[in-house]
């Protein structure tokens, strides 16, 4: 827009960027047919796309000539689709043809995948996802995804009669000592959650011999969406169980034995020399390194192939371990995570993931942490001398914490719930900013002579409570009825009372003090959090 008549910049400010609509436009199917717009899959097969979209022409060619798809293996059928393919050539401007490419589709264009079929539905839901939310760019006409190299270079095709099989696409494509070996193989999934039902379903539908599979966790309802195996009817039921008993009516000549035990040192006494012995492979589909490096561990110690994988948001990976010719998982391992400083955190936010860490932080601690620390003070004689083992202010905070849960900040009804929600509101987002710009005014320069509030330090603004404004209203509503649940107090959900009781609250006034050191940095926090108590203060 125009900024000529906004004033000179002085300082701070709020930029938003705003994405700008983009218009795509696409060519109708006739229009693009015989001059197509090609998105690359793999920069090593700059050529694939061209002759994949000549060879869909071909068939369609042959199917109209033949009634019928190219035979695997009938060199008759392979030639005539290849003198096909050369005589309209010239209609797409193809000087050539990968001939080797063609005489592997026309060989396998009758076969279907199972795997394959998951990878196309995925690529085609996720073009739905983009259609209906208009927030990622939609691929742009022609897109052709291909797996030859899952074929060797010596592979001979040979003849499979129609409608032999249920694995009949796979013979067709690997042949039947492939498929032979597939039913023979005994497989342990570890984890039956969104990763572990795609490949519970894609065994299945493989064919795959023998499957064990182990997941300690319970379905949630929050699963559903991710996790098709489950239906709402599935709720707090085992995820092992209930995906074991799912794939087996998609094909009842599988054999899958499904358990609820974790891996881990605690349950080898399960998962033993005899049971990893017995097996022919490993895939993973768990949440979390700890476990993913143990049973990484665990396939290098018995030598066994292990498939590795995992999803982030819209992104996935995947990783084949092979003994004796692949690094292991644990080999290489991603870079740290950037963690937001805890100074940032406490002082000095500045972006919408700071406030999201911050609120999950505050939560852990005020209704959960506190609640466990008072619980094992209460049950453990040694908790007190375990904590004052702890180094800088640990055990000060800790011990603060337990004295609150039971002694300063321990509610008798309802009320007092509201009291400590109403006056934990004015210490967050009132006194502790008050004491912030009185150690820090807004006009105070930093030692390089620049404005202190400047840069990612965003000059807070204290706020003032109103009962009229529902986002305060709803802070001190779920504060104080979290805070009677966690002490067996009865609740209160009754928003207009919540109200009146809240106008009756005194809040104390708050007077800024001299000599509280806030930290600047995550250096100066260090350096605070090392500093010694004395006895008399922790006794205190």
């Amino acid at each position: 827009g125009d900024t000529s008549s906004f004033h000179p910049y002085e300082k701070g400010g709020i930029v938003t960027q705003v994405k700008m609509p983009k218009t795509i436009s696409f060519k109708s199917f006739r229009e693009n047919f015989f001059t197509p717009t090609l998105l690359q899959m793999d920069f090593s097969k700059l050529h694939y796309p061209a002759n994949l979209h000549l060879a869909y022409y071909t068939l369609s060619l042959f199917i109209d000539q033949q009634k019928r798809y190219p035979e695997c293996g009938n060199s008759d059928d392979i030639q005539k689709f290849l003198n096909l393919a050369n005589d309209v050539k010239q209609k797409f401007e193809l000087d050539e043809i990968d001939g080797k490419l063609l005489t592997i589709f026309a060989n396998i264009a009758r076969a279907e995948i199972g795997p394959i079929d998951a990878i196309i539905g995925g690529i085609v839901a996720q073009e739905v996802m983009k259609a209906c939310s208009g927030k990622f760019h939609p691929i742009v006409q022609w897109y052709y995804f291909d797996a030859i190299e899952c074929l060797p270079n010596d592979h001979i095709f040979t003849t499979v009669p129609e409608n032999c099989s249920r694995y009949q696409g796979q013979l067709i494509v690997f042949g039947e000592k492939f498929q032979d070996k597939l039913a023979n193989l005994r497989y342990f999934v570890v984890g039956a959650g969104a990763i572990g039902c795609e490949l519970l379903k894609n065994f299945a539908m493989m064919g795959l011999g023998n499957i064990i599979v182990t997941d300690m966790d319970l379905i949630e309802k929050s699963n559903l969406n991710r996790q098709f195996l489950f239906r709402p009817h599935n709720v707090q039921c085992s995820k092992s169980m209930v995906a074991a008993e799912v794939v087996r009516k998609m094909n009842p000549n599988l054999k899958i034995e499904a358990q609820d035990s974790r891996v881990g040192p605690e349950t080898e006494n399960i998962y033993n020399d005899s049971f990893f012995e017995k097996l022919d492979g490993v895939a993973n589909a768990l949440d979390n390194i700890e476990a993913r490096t143990y049973m990484d561990r665990r396939c290098v110690y018995y030598r066994l192939p292990l498939l590795e994988s995992g999803t982030l948001g819209t992104k996935g990976n995947t990783q084949v371990v092979v003994p004796y010719l692949t690094e292991s998982y644990s080999s290489s391992q991603d870079p740290p995570e950037k963690s937001i400083p805890i100074c940032t955190l406490k002082n000095f936010p500045n972006a919408i993931e700071h406030t999201l860490q911050w609120a999950r932080d505050n939560f852990e601690g005020l209704f959960r942490q506190a609640a466990e620390n008072a619980t094992q003070f209460l049950k453990d004689p040694k908790f007190t001398e375990r904590t004052l083992k702890l180094q800088g202010t640990q055990p000060l905070e800790i011990l603060e914490s337990v004295k609150a849960a039971l002694v300063t900040d321990r509610p008798k009804d309802f009320f007092d719930c509201l009291k400590w929600a109403r006056n934990h509101f004015e210490s967050q987002y009132v006194n502790q900013i008050k004491q912030l710009l009185f150690n820090f005014p807004p006009d105070q320069l930093a030692s390089s002579g620049q404005p202190f509030w400047s840069g990612p330090k965003r000059c807070p603004q204290p706020l003032e409570f109103d009962v009229n404004d529902s986002l305060h209203i709803d802070y001190i509503f779920a504060a104080a009825n979290l805070k009677a649940e966690m002490y067996g107090i009865q609740q209160n959900r009754n928003r207009t009372e919540v109200i009146e009781l809240v106008q009756k609250i005194e809040v104390p006034k708050f007077e800024p003090r001299s000599g509280v050191r806030i930290a600047e940095n995550d250096s100066q926090l260090q350096m605070n959090n090392g500093v010694t108590l004395s006895q008399d203060r922790l006794v205190e």
